[in-house]
């Protein structure tokens, strides 16, 4: 996909990512980057990084549109995490409330592809969720922290066929597994809180494996980790975590690597 420089959206959420995304942007040579941020999720800071930004409550679709259409945006992007269970959080407005009605089924693809329809019909296009950003998706191997020995790659592999079972389902692309055993399978809760649960099940050396969905649509939901997944897995007794192999964003990499050796938690990319 053509990606024109002029100007580009950020649809903003939470964590490094939308500054991540906004650096690689200039890099590229973006001219003028617009942000819709979230109240609750999205740094203040982001607003000294881009030339336009306008604050929304989750769910406020048709007055985010409507900005978009002021700045005579034509492509977004969605970077950051912004919870799915927000959108029905709050008070969502009249095109919201439309959008969510017409789905059949209510998880964070058909909630993030409603919305990239509603843009679609005001001519907006929603791009890749890696744009710019395709150099920081690891290929397989060692990613970080110590070397692991074979039993915990074993475990690695049997997490990685559990989670792209979960994910193919739409439960939730991450599990956390112990000596073969699943600990704990990410379902609306969110990645924290499976790791949380699964941690403590296991009581330390435990394994967290984050993967893509199969057919996973690029736009949205793409897997991320960065140095707040180290320190959460730490603190939840798991020593590693093992992602897919280019197709999972590793931000804050410098950060990531000082937070794996200090707190001794390994990262691998499986293929």
């Amino acid at each position: 996909m053509a990606v024109d420089l002029t100007s580009i959206a950020l649809i903003a959420g939470n964590g490094i990512y939308p500054e991540t995304f906004v650096a690689a942007a200039r890099r590229a040579g973006v001219q003028r980057l617009v942000a819709a941020a979230f109240e609750n999720e999205t740094k203040p800071e982001l607003a000294s990084q881009v030339d336009a930004i306008a604050w929304f409550r989750v769910g406020q679709l048709s007055k985010m549109i409507t900005f978009f259409k002021k700045e005579g945006i034509k492509q977004t992007v969605m970077v950051g995490q912004i919870a799915p269970k927000n959108l029905f959080d709050l008070r969502p407005d009249l095109r919201t409330l439309l959008m969510i009605a017409r789905l059949k089924q209510r998880n964070a693809e058909t909630l993030f592809g409603g919305i990239g329809d509603e843009l679609a019909k005001d001519g907006i296009t929603l791009l890749p969720a890696t744009t710019f950003l395709e150099s920081l998706m690891p290929p397989a191997g060692h990613v970080a922290g110590p070397q692991i020995k074979k039993r915990r790659w074993e475990d690695a592999e049997y997490g990685f066929k559990i989670a792209k079972e979960s994910s193919r389902l739409d439960i939730g692309q991450t599990v956390v597994v112990k000596n073969g055993t699943v600990l704990a399978v990410e379902a609306f809760e969110g990645t924290n809180e499976a790791v949380k649960r699964g941690g403590s099940l296991g009581r330390g050396g435990a394994t967290m494996v984050k993967v893509s969905k199969p057919n996973q649509d690029m736009r949205f939901d793409v897997p991320v980790i960065g140095p707040d997944t180290i320190r959460n897995a730490a603190a939840a007794g798991v020593d590693l975590i093992a992602i897919e192999a280019l197709k999972t964003l590793v931000l804050g990499n410098d950060e990531l690597q000082k937070e794996c050796a200090a707190k001794k938690v390994s990262v691998i990319a499986l293929a």
